[in-house]
């Protein structure tokens, strides 16, 4: 029996219904299987490379500058803490990173050129970052002076308090490397003390162990430094973040622009923002729940002979609701709660705990009274944020104008496709 010219049945598209044995489909480009390494695979100059799948390659050059695991190419066999090469499926270079073994983020971006990544490559990131300082706030000696992966140095942030500096080394790579930071600072700024506040809970998700105290030079007692009209203090080794509320000074110094009548702070912590209303409001009420927040608050007060401000020791939550039912009336309120959300679960419950403050705060106000309300929750963004601000103002059944919205200050730059560099959100607003 003769055997038939015709061409095999085919699917749609014409291409036979299976490929010839041994032979790749033409045009299928699979990626490399993830490597089962016992020891890292090691790139022209010797440092170890990370492979990433195609998603993590298509994150990469986004412009994201974090890969999470699940986007590497199998597991590099590293320890953590390492400058790696980032390459692609093929093995093409695509930058360099800081690896870590132990958190989702597996790689954090450091450069898309092939440099060495050494002491010269952090001292021009540091100079950077000192330079945007010195041209965005001229003459200032208190500031946030690296600020992370906005400033091209991922899991180190520096506060400046004078003659002091404050540090947090957040990842296995900074950390290993901390002598080699403190050298690069006692360099350039010749600091009298430099206190390590890496006692903060996401070094866990690193493998490390939070940890705080004096690293060289002198430790000091409370520091002092000037937030507009106001002399605030902080204490660099016991208090909250790095001793003070940094990315909230300019706005601070805003709210006494806004300031008039009787006056209202919640989560009042050390007085950053009653102190700078009790300048120009007639008189100031301080909510704290910290009987030893409250005690700064009062010796800050005192020492700025502010005589019109006095602090109440109790839950905030509790106060707005009582002061509604009893009637109370304000002319300026400011809410600045801490984060009411460590994680994407606990978003909607955030939420309502945001509702529940604005709107007690907006049936507080008399008409015309300014309401400051701010969120440092960066898994609330923006748009939520005034969307709940929206909510609250239809309960409470008043019109509200936005005057301003604000973020942190100039000393706190924001990364492009990094928004948890944007997670401070201020509203400045008006109750009609």
């Amino acid at each position: 029996m003769p055997t038939s010219s015709k061409p095999p049945k085919s699917h749609r598209g014409g291409r036979p219904s299976s490929p010839p044995q041994g032979r790749n489909r033409p045009h299928a480009r699979p990626e490399k299987p993830a490597p089962d390494r016992t020891t890292p695979d090691l790139g022209q100059d010797g440092l170890p490379q990370v492979s990433l799948v195609r998603r993590g390659v298509e994150r990469w050059q986004a412009g994201h500058p974090w890969i999470y695991r699940a986007d590497l190419n199998g597991d590099p066999a590293l320890e953590g803490g390492e400058v790696v090469r980032v390459v692609d499926g093929r093995g093409w270079f695509l930058g360099k990173a800081f690896y870590s073994k132990h958190s989702k983020i597996s790689l954090r971006w450091l450069s898309f050129d092939d440099v060495a990544v050494d002491a010269d490559f952090f001292r021009q990131r540091l100079l950077s970052a000192d330079e945007l300082r010195r041209r965005a706030l001229p003459g200032e000696k208190t500031y946030r002076l690296i600020h992370g992966e906005a400033d091209g140095i991922p899991g180190l942030v520096v506060d400046r308090y004078g003659d002091y500096l404050t540090c947090q080394f957040l990842v296995p790579a900074t950390e290993q490397r901390k002598a080699l930071f403190l050298d690069l600072l006692e360099q350039q700024f010749h600091p009298r003390g430099i206190i390590n506040r890496s006692d903060v809970g996401v070094r866990n998700l690193e493998g490390l162990t939070p940890e705080k105290g004096l690293l060289r030079g002198e430790l000091p007692g409370p520091v002092s430094f000037d937030e507009g009209l106001v002399r605030m203090r902080a204490d660099l080794l016991e208090g909250q973040k790095t001793g003070a509320f940094l990315d909230q000074r300019e706005n601070h110094i805003m709210a006494a622009h806004y300031a008039h009548g009787e006056a209202l702070d919640c989560f009042a912590y050390v007085g950053g923002f009653a102190l700078q209303l009790a300048t120009k409001a007639k008189h100031v009420t301080a909510i704290e729940i910290s009987d030893a927040a409250a005690g700064l608050i009062r010796e800050n007060a005192a020492a700025n002979k502010l005589s019109n401000l006095d602090v109440v020791v109790t839950n905030a939550f509790d106060f707005l609701r009582d002061a509604v039912d009893e009637g109370k009336h304000f002319d300026t309120i400011v809410l600045d709660p801490p984060s009411f959300a460590k994680n994407k679960d606990a978003i909607a419950a955030a939420l309502r705990g945001y509702k529940e403050i604005n709107l007690r705060a907006m049936q507080l106000l008399r008409p015309g009274g300014i309401l400051i309300s701010a969120s440092c929750t960066y898994h609330v963004d923006e748009q939520a944020f005034e969307d709940m601000l929206a909510s609250a103002a239809a309960d409470a059944k008043r019109r509200v104008q936005i005057i301003e919205r604000r973020g942190a200050g100039r000393d706190h730059p924001v990364l492009l496709n990094l928004r948890e560099t944007r997670y401070l959100k201020c509203f400045v607003l008006r109750v009609l």
